[in-house]
């Protein structure tokens, strides 16, 4: 055996073993919080409303808000995310100032989440007064996850050979045409990528919508836009520090809705995502 094929042995033993150092604690959380919480997990504990001060009932309001406010984020960010990156990559010239955006929302990816919220809070509930309510609270998650979208959109523009637009050009289209019907639709696959990360981020995040649009406790479901929402994050963040006495079992049936929803999401993504796969050329 040669050294260059001790040297990918080797490299082989250690990636194998990084990705199990990584994979391992996931997979035990996981399993500990399905042991614990799974016998909570019921019909009633899924249609019905909290009572008894969330003692007993079941979590609907929070999972619809959880829901409406992913639903609406998704509303708000996914536009306009997918045109700021056509805008970047097949229009603006390469210059200062568009270099400037390019690294300023990368940077942007990186800040907590609770600047996220003070952010919305100040602007939305305070200046534009919004109040604590859906509206607020999606308007912010959409912020928070804009970045995400635009820099996963972009890199999945720019994967998208050159070839496809110059002979689009070739053939009389405009830059319109060539963008619509021979890079967006080479580039779905990519792009869903993006928003599934960045809305299943924004599911599972407490501090922004703590500010903005969460209910500590409100039995009821949400009627418009401006009312406040329970939501699934912040009513385990309620559930765990704030009632006393609260079975270990309900908290951490909770989570475990939380994590299904979550992975639905994902599982919906890789499946469309494998669809739009199949039509591409290359």
């Amino acid at each position: 055996m040669n050294a260059a094929r001790i040297r990918e042995k080797i490299a082989f033993v250690v990636l194998g073993f990084a990705t199990l150092l990584v994979v391992t604690p996931i997979v035990l959380t996981i399993l500990y919080i399905v042991k614990n919480g799974i016998a909570a997990v019921n019909w009633e504990f899924i249609s019905q409303a909290p009572r008894n001060g969330m003692k007993q009932g079941g979590i609907l309001p929070a999972i619809v808000g959880t829901i409406i406010l992913i639903i609406c984020t998704m509303l708000f960010s996914l536009p306009l995310g997918i045109l700021s990156a056509v805008y970047l990559v097949e229009y603006a010239k390469d210059n200062f100032f568009t270099r400037l955006v390019k690294l300023s929302v990368v940077n942007l990816s990186g800040i907590p989440s609770i600047v996220y919220g003070l952010f919305g809070f100040t602007l939305f509930v305070v200046l534009l007064r919004f109040g604590t309510s859906i509206l607020a609270g999606s308007l912010t998650l959409a912020i928070m996850s804009l970045p995400v979208i635009i820099t996963a959109t972009k890199e999945a523009l720019e994967a998208v050979p050159a070839s496809f637009r110059e002979i689009s050009f070739s053939l009389g289209a405009t830059k319109w045409q060539t963008v619509r019907f021979c890079v967006l639709p080479y580039a779905i696959p990519g792009i869903l990528t993006g928003t599934v990360l960045s809305l299943s981020r924004a599911a599972g995040e407490t501090a922004p919508i703590l500010f903005t649009a969460a209910a500590f406790y409100l039995p009821r479901l949400p009627r418009s836009i401006f009312d406040q929402v329970m939501a699934l994050p912040y009513h385990l963040y309620i559930i765990a520090t704030q009632v006393p006495n609260m079975p270990d079992k309900i908290k951490f049936a909770t989570g475990l809705v939380l994590i299904v929803l979550v992975f639905l999401m994902n599982l919906v993504s890789i499946i469309l995502r494998a669809h739009y796969r199949k039509k591409k050329l290359w």
